[in-house]
């Protein structure tokens, strides 16, 4: 078979395959590449040693088994035999199940995720978006300093152990999203440096040396990320990515790097006749971002959006430290302009930030399912000092309101695993450094971040210790018992709901009307003819609903009916779904 490698300030590649020694020759036809024929096959273990250095892992390996640092291995991906035709599963009217591998089940693997999926599908979600399987040094930890952005972390299975969980997956009708990561790279085990340019010194990022986006050799790391992209989609089968922290990404030329890779997958998707998305993270507040091509914009599909994030956050919690402190000032006010006007910072000014920031969205044109609402994920969780979710301190009528707001709101949902039944279990911060110095680095960073904010150390736990990662698996015991249960129930009937009655999924942000009494601590928005009310308080509210009869679609509490004069009589800390015509 034929290898290649883009090294284009070496003056000579050596190939190392199945323990021979192969002389590479720069290809003609493109600039900085090298070529060699070897006999090889599935599982063959190959490496390129450039200008007679170490032999170092292929920087677009699909299977690292020994890790990071070692050798490469052949894949062919014809071998698997796919169980199901899949038509493919598109974004609008999705409902997203944030998923980590190494801890949704207390074996760490996606063969043990598999046989989870169906509690998914029972719930109702539709599609599972995995967090990041590239391999990184160690066996645990978030997945975001991964490096060989095309292979799978081998203690979850390797890449035959992904083609297993997607066939699984769409057996039960879900789709299946994959975050990555192309904003930065290791540090542990990153060997690109010593093939080509594919980081420079012209932009920094929290994480050092920016991706070379737009400095001389940009061109081929640029089709290096947009490569691996495709080959996740087309060759796992994949339904969408999720693009972590995009605002991180810096690139100054006229074709943006985003709109080159939007540009690619919507190609794709044609020519696999199925639809296919992608799903940013951004910081921005920029609708450019996903607003079409033709329109000037960059072209992906979706974005996260913290804004709703933030005002469910402090409505519920009352919490206004760091970020939150925007929203504290009026949480109700900053949750009702969520609702109706995507982003609560459309160009206003940040006090977090000292500054204006965002940029308004036109209504009239920007379809609600472009973003994406949640009230946890594993940022939110996991960047807590000690990785508490709401369920740490939330009682179950205001978990409930929490859901009720992310599942009937006009965004496309996402649920954080666990939160359906509010798992009792944290989500914390955890690595498994293999290098000493880096670790301690780690854990000492770690103590100091959260020291500045009044944290004492032995509060913050080590997230070197392999007790921090086990502590954040799932008890699967729980969904079965109280209060687990009735929550979990509640879940199932939202997305139930969310599923049938088609005002809940209208993507028209300026048909959506809101009410609410800070005071009272009540809430309520209309989706056509849909009211959705909660009341936050610790005492029952008296919501004006007007007086046309009202069919009760889901309570979380007993309702009575409303009075004479319209008023629905709330009990605290519940929330419901009213059909009023």
């Amino acid at each position: 078979m034929e290898f290649e490698v883009w090294a284009p300030q070496a003056g000579r590649v050596t190939l190392h395959c199945d323990g021979s020694e192969h002389a590479m020759e720069p290809d003609a036809l493109r600039r900085g590449w090298w070529t060699a024929q070897a006999e090889a096959g599935d599982g063959s273990r190959y490496g390129f040693a450039v200008d007679d250095g170490p032999v170092l892992p292929d920087p677009r390996s699909r299977r690292q088994p020994d890790g990071p640092d070692g050798l490469s291995a052949v894949v062919d991906h014809g071998r698997h035999r796919w169980r199901v035709d899949w038509p493919g599963r598109p974004l609008p009217g999705a409902v997203l199940y944030e998923l980590h591998v190494g801890t949704f089940t207390p074996e760490g693997t996606l063969d043990a995720a598999a046989a989870r999926l169906e509690h998914l599908a029972d719930l109702g979600v539709t599609h599972v978006e995995l967090m990041p399987l590239c391999p990184f040094p160690g066996r645990h930890g978030w997945g975001y300093e991964g490096v060989s952005l095309w292979a799978v972390h081998e203690p979850y299975g390797g890449p035959q152990a992904l083609q297993r969980f997607v066939d699984r997956a769409h057996e039960l009708g879900l789709g299946v999203v994959l975050d990555v990561v192309h904003n930065h790279l290791g540090p542990s085990g990153n060997h690109l440096p010593a093939f080509g340019p594919y980081f420079t010194d012209t932009h920094h990022t929290p994480w050092g040396a920016a991706v070379n986006l737009d400095a001389a050799g940009s061109d081929e790391v640029r089709e290096f990320l947009v490569d691996s992209a495709l080959s996740w989609l087309r060759d796992y089968r994949l339904d969408g990515l999720r693009l972590d922290a995009v605002h991180a990404l810096c690139d100054t030329r006229a074709y943006h790097f985003l709109e080159e890779l939007s540009t690619a997958v919507d190609r794709l998707a044609v020519g696999l006749g199925r639809p296919l998305f992608l799903i940013a993270e951004s910081d921005l507040n920029d609708p450019r971002l996903v607003a079409p091509r033709e329109t000037g914009g960059l072209g992906l599909h979706a974005q996260w959006n913290d804004d709703f994030h933030h005002a469910v956050h402090t409505a519920l919690t009352g919490e206004s430290q760091g970020y939150y402190e925007d929203f504290a000032r009026d949480p109700f006010a900053a949750l009702a302009k969520t609702l109706t006007a995507g982003f609560f910072h459309d160009g206003t000014y940040s006090g977090f930030r000292g500054r204006q920031h965002g940029r308004p969205l036109d209504r009239s044109r920007f379809a609600a399912h472009r973003l994406l609402g949640y009230s946890q994920t594993h940022d939110q969780i996991g960047n807590r000092a000690q990785g508490d979710r709401l369920s740490a301190t939330l009682p179950p009528g205001l978990l409930a309101c929490a859901a009720t707001l992310t599942l009937t709101s006009p965004y496309t949902p996402m649920l954080f695993m666990g939160e359906e039944w509010g798992a009792s279990t944290p989500w914390q911060f955890f690595t498994d450094h293999t290098d000493p110095e880096l670790a301690e680095a780690v854990r000492r960073g770690r103590r100091r971040e959260f020291a500045a904010h009044g944290w004492a150390e032995e509060d913050v736990p080590d997230p070197q210790d392999p007790a921090t990662r086990d502590r954040s698996c799932l008890d699967w015991t729980e969904p079965s018992k109280e209060p687990h249960a009735r929550l979990l129930a509640w879940y199932r009937m939202l997305i139930a709901l969310r599923h049938e009655q088609g005002d809940l999924t209208d993507p028209d942000l300026a048909d959506v009307r809101v009410a609410y009494d800070a005071e009272a601590r009540w809430f309520a928005f209309r989706r056509g003819d849909l009211r959705v009310v909660l009341n936050l308080g610790d005492a029952a509210a008296e919501v004006p609903l007007g007086t046309r009869p009202v069919e009760v679609l889901a309570s979380w509490t007993p309702l009575e009916a409303p009075a004479p004069d319209g008023r629905l009589h709330l009990p605290p800390h519940s929330c419901a779904v009213l059909r009023q015509s």
